[in-house]
């Protein structure tokens, strides 16, 4: 066990490498006008000289992205280059909305997805078909679209909850719970069926294997044979769908935060990336390599340790 999970810690570090590198590259192809978007219209040649000068901009790439490393290596990522920010202060106040949002939603997919697949491999019938049918459904209609129309019908017609988030700074529970519910229902609609739908087809692959015959054949109740054997075994290909769903989320996440005026890190990085806020964008990007790396690590233990067969792959 502890030698896959040092392979997986390995594939993660590669990962974060490159994706870095990657997106700091980019990045630097697009940096041009950041001088002038920070001293605006009316700044001179000289102005913009040194204000590039000061950022670094004037650099070659190697030696910018070297140097931004080795800072960010000892914890320093920089400040905002538009409003002097630091990058770790800006993700520490936004993170913790958009990682609630992901967290709950994820969670409640996974209850009721587990339950609707399992009720639709077991029962078939009128179950099983509104799970195939949501699920084209639910691939076919934009989280976004559905987020729109829960405004408009909860937030506009009935006014139950409030159509932009009211969420700031030493806002209580409250206020949590009334903006974040909207968003957590429009994931939930998006992803449920669709989840549900994976997790029948892995109950349904193992209801037909020889081990559940035996067991029906030993007088095991069939609610027995599903819970303690069934789902053990479909576990990782539900855990999978899961995954992924979350991580689907990280992009998904960036419209509805627009949507409801969330504060959140989706709104954090389309700002920064529109002023060429690289210090921001780069934080965002380390942020969000290091959820998938921890998800995908979470999930790969997980699964190995439901089959032993995964450890060897």
């Amino acid at each position: 066990m502890l030698m896959f999970t040092l392979r997986r810690l390995a594939a993660g570090v590669v990962l974060l490498v490159v994706i870095t590198a990657l997106t700091y590259t980019l990045l630097f192809f697009s940096s041009s006008s950041i001088a002038r978007n920070i001293l605006g219209e009316q700044a001179s040649e000289e102005q913009i000289a040194l204000k590039e000068a000061e950022l670094g901009l004037d650099q070659p790439l190697p030696v910018r992205f070297f140097g931004w490393v080795e800072a960010a290596l000892r914890g320093d990522f920089g400040r905002s280059w538009f409003n002097g920010e630091p990058v770790i202060g800006a993700l520490v106040n936004r993170a913790p909305v958009t990682l609630t949002l992901m967290i709950v939603s994820i969670v409640l997919v996974a209850i009721v997805a587990t339950a609707l697949g399992v009720l639709a491999a077991v029962r078939r019938g009128w179950v099983d078909r509104v799970v195939q049918v949501g699920a084209v459904v639910g691939d076919a209609i934009p989280g976004f679209v559905l987020a729109i129309i829960l405004v408009a019908v909860l937030a506009v017609q009935l006014a139950i909850f409030p159509a932009v988030s009211t969420i700031q700074p030493g806002a209580g529970a409250a206020a949590w719970i009334a903006s974040l519910t909207l968003p957590v229902i429009a994931i939930v609609l998006n992803y449920v069926t669709s989840s549900a739908q994976q997790i029948r087809s892995a109950v349904i692959k193992q209801l037909e294997q020889d081990y559940v015959r035996t067991l029906r054949s030993r007088g095991i109740g069939e609610g027995e044979i599903v819970l303690k054997h069934v789902l053990r075994s479909a576990a990782p290909a539900g855990l999978t769908v899961l995954s992924l769903q979350f991580i689907g989320l990280l992009g998904g996440v960036v419209i509805l935060e627009r949507v409801f005026a969330i504060p959140g890190l989706g709104a954090l990085a389309v700002g920064a990336t529109v002023r060429g806020d690289i210090p921001i964008v780069m934080g965002v990007v380390i942020l969000t390599v290091l959820i998938v790396i921890v998800v995908n690590l979470l999930v790969d233990l997980a699964n190995g340790a439901l089959n032993p067969k995964v450890r060897l792959s």
